[in-house]
């Protein structure tokens, strides 16, 4: 579904990425982990149009997105949810969901609020209250809600549980397992070693720009450098 070769980002005089390539198969939850720094956003960013690689290729869907605009990116089903919910925080929760129907028919519009309601009956719930009075945990699950009124073919999640207390941390990945059971394709960007890799068909850990380990989410979650480094032990 997904294809990323030798892509190298820089900021300024920054090397950012260093020739990371990676895959993600249709059906797959691919995680994406490392320390702060590692390169882990910036990649997220490229993926949609929002950095550009000055090298390699990037392959979605058989469309190459190298030079697409971010808007077209989306159009084409690869949604972004950006580390730090990034919602609109002077916006109804429901405004916030129909912001993110942007590139839909409006006819469909509809069907897939009552879809993201489905899955997040919280939201229905606060439809008409203003975005930024929300929780953390609500906030997260709106920027999830955004992303999925796209209508993607592969969600990119960015640090989904950032900041939140470890019950709602749960609650987030048992909403990432739930949207993966239901056909969603997911590249999942976290700084929570143990949970992403709990819940990934396959991961890569990212160092300073590079990939130095790939395997499935359970050869990395008993990995003992990948525990040292990462999971406490």
């Amino acid at each position: 579904m997904l294809s990323v070769y030798n892509i190298n980002v820089w900021y300024g005089a920054i090397h950012a990425i260093k020739g990371i390539s990676f895959d993600v198969n249709d059906g797959e939850i691919v995680a994406l982990i490392g320390a702060n720094g590692a390169g882990k956003s910036t990649t997220l960013k490229t993926l949609s149009g929002l950095l550009r690689s000055r090298t390699g290729s990037i392959t979605f869907m058989g469309e190459d997105l190298m030079h697409m605009p971010a808007e077209r990116i989306v159009e084409h089903g690869l949604v972004h949810v950006p580390e730090g919910r990034r919602i609109f925080q002077q916006m109804t929760v429901e405004e916030n969901l129909d912001m993110g129907a942007y590139s839909q028919p409006r006819d469909t519009i509809a069907s897939n609020l009552e879809r993201v309601y489905a899955q997040f009956p919280r939201l229905k719930e606060r439809r008409r209250q203003i975005a930024g009075t929300l929780s953390g945990g609500e906030q997260q699950m709106l920027a999830m809600g955004r992303g999925l009124m796209a209508n993607p073919k592969l969600l990119m999640l960015d640090e989904p549980s950032m900041g939140l207390a470890p019950i709602l941390v749960e609650q987030i990945f048992e909403i990432i397992k739930s949207l993966h059971e239901a056909g969603t394709t997911i590249l999942l960007v976290e700084q929570n070693a143990q949970m992403a890799l709990s819940v990934a068909t396959r991961a890569y850990v990212l160092e300073t720009g590079k990939v130095t380990l790939s395997g499935t989410g359970d050869e990395l979650l008993h990995n003992d450098d990948v525990r040292k480094a990462y999971l406490g032990g």
